[in-house]
């Protein structure tokens, strides 16, 4: 029974892994087409029917060319960060709220604060051991930047957590049945909105990559593999953040078809936002956490403990 238990959890862990690939290979098909739209043109559409297999000659390009290691990087961390980053942005996953085996613990929203605050460490290790200012400067900048909004990030959850009363997804499921949370958290949805945009490092926060001032940001020296499993982890990290979205907000019942199409809608979000604003500025960026947001989330967190306080002894 224990062998049986512990190969279909390994199949479990396979299948959600293959499916998160294949979101992420036509999740940037879309982001293509979408952002071709935007700017009056055609995106990808000679690859396959109608561009469809465009991602997968990407995927087939990128992981042939050669890989090119600066000589003064420190090899070993310069290679596994992207590994690092990779690899928690699939781990992170773990918490797809199916309601049976793999992500039905009583402690998903802890356990996914801690996945978030390890991200930060690829990105870190990644610019530093390029031996590069340009890929340095840029890590600093990311790192500094998803430091701000966690903490931000994580007051949002907590306040969920306090009108919840439990740390896990199932609840979350099961509280969302008569009303979603987007009506009763309304200014924490639109808070997580717009923190969820810049823990991911997409525009308008994408000062990791500000091409015209960093050239390409923490990532400046990898190429092949390297690019291919950052570049990777950053959309799989979206549609991640889309379907917490959608757990914390919008119910989350994965049996409904409804779930999957609003995935999708905020996928497309993420993709709208990218093609119609320009880049914040990185000082006003830092001054929207520490002096907005910071202080709103905790406003509205003491506001939400009078709730449930009143509501327990009245």
């Amino acid at each position: 029974m224990m062998v049986l238990e512990f190969v279909l959890s390994l199949l479990n862990v396979v299948v959600i892994v293959i499916f998160v690939l294949v979101g992420v290979a036509f999740l940037t098909l879309l982001e293509r087409k979408v952002l071709g739209y935007i700017q009056i043109r055609k995106g990808p559409n000679k690859v396959g029917l109608v561009g469809i297999l465009q991602p997968f000659s990407d995927a087939v390009k990128l992981f042939t060319k050669e890989q090119v290691i600066p000589s003064f990087s420190n090899y070993y961390f310069y290679y596994l960060s992207p590994v690092f980053l990779f690899f928690f942005s699939l781990f992170i996953w773990s918490l797809l709220p199916l309601f049976w085996g793999l992500g039905s613990f009583m402690l998903g929203l802890l356990f996914f604060m801690c996945c978030l605050s390890f991200s930060v460490y690829g990105l870190m290790i990644g610019g530093w051991s390029s031996f590069s200012m340009y890929a340095l400067l840029g890590s600093l900048r990311s790192v500094a930047q998803t430091i701000s909004y966690e903490v931000s990030l994580i007051f949002i959850l907590i306040s969920l957590f306090l009108m919840l009363g439990s740390y896990s997804f199932y609840d979350l499921y099961l509280n969302q049945l008569s009303i979603y949370y987007l009506f009763m958290f309304f200014p924490l949805c639109l808070m997580w909105i717009v923190s969820m945009l810049a823990e991911t490092n997409r525009t308008p926060f994408d000062f990791a990559e500000a091409e015209s001032e960093l050239v390409s940001g923490f990532n400046v020296e990898y190429s092949s593999g390297g690019f291919a499993l950052i570049f990777m982890a950053e959309y799989s990290s979206i549609l991640f953040m889309s379907m917490m979205f959608i757990c914390l907000f919008l119910g989350s019942n994965l049996l409904s078809i409804w779930f999957y199409i609003k995935m999708v809608l905020i996928s497309f979000l993420f993709i709208w936002v990218r093609g119609s604003l320009p880049r914040y500025r990185y000082d006003k960026l830092m001054n929207l956490c520490w002096s907005n947001f910071l202080l709103n989330s905790l406003f509205m967190m003491l506001f939400y403990i009078g709730i449930y306080l009143f509501l327990i002894f009245f």
